[in-house]
This record gives C-alpha cells, structure tokens and sequence, in this order.
C-alpha cells in the first residue's frame, strides 16, 4: 500500500539519546516559551524547547509522522514551513525547509 509519506535515511524515529553531537548549528533558548504548530490543518499551541536556524524542537501531546509536512509560528514571525524529522517521549524535532 503506498503512502504519501517516505522515509529518508536520515529520518529515523530516535529511541536512543544522542552518543556526540552531529548538529551543524548551536540551538538556542527561544525568547518565548510557546508556538503555533500547525499540523494536519489544525493548529496547536505547543511548547517551545529550542530553534536555530534549520530546525526546532517542541512538546507535543499527539505523534505526527516522520516526514509529515508542518508549520510552525514563533512570536508573530514569518510562519516557518518544514517537516517532522524524529518523535520522541513527547517531543517532536522538525526540519524547516
């Protein structure tokens, strides 16, 4: 059964804590604790762990796919377009395009 959603190689569901560090840029404490994360057409206030330039990390209470398309808003900012890259206890990581 094919499905819109693939699996790159990098795109792995992390169920390990990372062993070094593979970033290629530092993530920084947002100025606000909380965003709006678009997901499915429904948008969602959710809390803010970190962003940089490339990615954020976020609580949420629902699982999307790996690879699902998503939007995020930080403090009236651009909305910030990207993907679901790893799920975890809760967390979400998500890759901006």
């Amino acid at each position: 059964m094919a499905t819109k959603f693939s699996l790159m190689g990098d795109m792995i569901p992390r169920s390990v804590k990372r062993s070094f560090e593979q970033r290629s840029e530092p993530r920084v404490q947002p100025d606000a604790d909380h965003a709006v994360f678009e997901c499915r057409g429904q948008r969602h206030r959710v809390h803010l762990i970190n962003i940089s330039p490339s990615g954020a990390m976020i609580e949420f209470e629902a699982t999307p796919h790996i690879g699902e398309r998503i939007g995020l808003e930080v403090l009236g900012a651009p909305r910030l377009e990207g993907f679901v890259r790893w799920v975890r206890d809760g967390r979400l990581g998500l890759n901006f395009n």
